[in-house]
C-alpha cells in the first residue's frame, strides 16, 4: 500500500532541477493555445508553401469542392436552378478577366478561379460586349478606308451584328460542349484523366476572348500589319488560358491523342481570330461604279474616278 506522503499533491520544481537530480527523466513542453495557434500559422506562412498548395489544390479548393457537393440543387425548370449560374460578384468576375489577360506559366485557370463557382455572366457579357466590338469596329475600319472618296455612300451593315452574335456564341457554347463530350469519353478510357464540366469549359473559353474585345477596337487602324500583330498578340494570349487549362486534362492520356486534342484547341482559337479579322476587317474593297454625266449635246459621258 502506497505511503500517505506519496498521495499528496507537490509543486514540481523546474525541469532544469528534476534533469540535476535524475539526467535520464523525459520532460515534455506543452505549448499554450495561443503559441501553438502562432506557431501553426507561421508553418503555414512558409515561403512557396502556400503557392503550391494554391496551385496543388490542396488547400480551399478541395474543401470548397466538397461543400459544393453537399448543396442541394434546384429542379432544372425554376427560376433558383439559373439563378446560381450568374451568382457571381464584381470582383470574382474582375478577377478572373485579369487571369485570362495575364496568365502565368503553370498555373490552372479553373483550378485558381473557376472551379469554386463557374458562372456564366461574365462568359454572356463578354461575347455580348465582343459581338458588338466586333460589328462596330468592322463598321467603323470599311468607313475609314474608303473616306474621301467621291463615290463612295456610307451605309450601316447591320448584318455584321447577326453574323458576329452567330458566330461568337456558336463558338463560345459548341466547342465546349464538343470538348465536354471527349474528356468525358477519354475519361471512360483512361481512369487518372482530369475531368471538367461543361460550366467549367464554358466558363473558360468565355473569359478567354475579353482580350479579343481591345484588340477588335483597335482593328479599327487601317494597317494590315498593325491589325495581324494584334491578332497574333491575342492569340497567343487567349490561346495559352486554353492549353494551360486543358493540357492537365489530357496529358495523362495516349501522347498522341493529347497532342492532338491540344492542337485542335489551339487550331479553332486560331480559326475564329484569322476569320473575324479577314471577315470583317481585311473585307476586299468594293469596286464604286463611275457617276453618269449627261453632256449637253444629248450624249452621255462616263467619268472614271481613281
Amino acid at each position: 500500500m502506497a505511503a500517505v506522503d506519496d498521495l499528496k499533491f507537490r509543486e514540481f520544481d523546474d525541469a532544469a532541477t528534476l534533469l540535476a537530480a535524475n539526467p535520464d527523466a523525459t520532460t515534455i513542453s506543452i505549448d499554450e493555445p495561443a503559441e501553438a495557434h502562432k506557431n501553426q500559422h507561421s508553418r503555414r506562412q512558409e515561403p512557396g508553401r502556400e503557392e503550391d498548395d494554391e496551385l496543388l489544390g490542396t488547400d480551399d479548393s478541395d474543401k470548397t469542392e466538397l461543400l459544393a457537393g453537399q448543396k442541394k440543387s434546384a429542379p432544372f425548370w425554376t427560376f433558383e436552378y439559373y439563378q446560381t449560374f450568374f451568382d457571381v460578384d464584381t470582383y470574382q468576375v474582375l478577377d478572373r478577366i485579369k487571369g485570362s489577360v495575364f496568365p502565368v506559366p503553370g498555373r490552372n485557370f479553373v483550378r485558381l478561379y473557376v472551379r469554386s463557382n463557374p458562372d456564366l455572366y461574365g462568359p454572356f457579357w463578354i461575347c455580348a460586349t465582343l459581338v458588338f466590338a466586333i460589328a462596330v469596329s468592322g463598321n467603323l475600319s470599311n468607313f475609314f478606308i474608303h473616306l474621301g472618296r467621291p463615290t463612295y455612300h456610307y451605309v450601316p451593315e447591320f448584318r455584321k451584328v447577326s453574323i458576329a452574335a452567330t458566330t461568337i456564341y456558336a463558338y463560345a457554347w459548341l466547342v465546349p460542349l464538343a470538348l465536354w463530350g471527349f474528356l468525358m469519353w477519354r475519361n471512360s478510357k483512361v481512369m487518372n484523366i482530369v475531368s471538367y464540366s461543361f460550366l467549367e469549359i464554358v466558363c473558360v473559353y468565355g473569359y478567354s476572348l475579353f482580350v479579343y474585345i481591345p484588340t477588335a477596337i483597335l482593328w479599327i487602324i487601317p494597317q494590315k500589319v498593325v491589325r495581324w500583330v494584334l491578332m497574333i498578340f491575342s492569340l497567343c494570349l487567349s490561346g495559352s488560358v486554353l492549353v494551360m487549362t486543358f493540357w492537365p486534362a489530357v496529358r495523362d492520356d495516349n501522347r498522341r491523342i493529347a497532342l492532338a486534342t491540344v492542337g485542335t484547341i489551339v487550331l479553332l482559337h486560331a480559326l475564329l481570330s484569322v476569320g473575324c479579322l479577314a471577315y470583317f476587317f481585311d473585307a476586299p474593297e468594293v469596286d464604286f461604279p463611275a457617276p453618269i454625266i449627261p453632256a449637253h449635246n444629248g450624249t452621255t459621258l462616263i467619268t472614271k474616278v481613281k
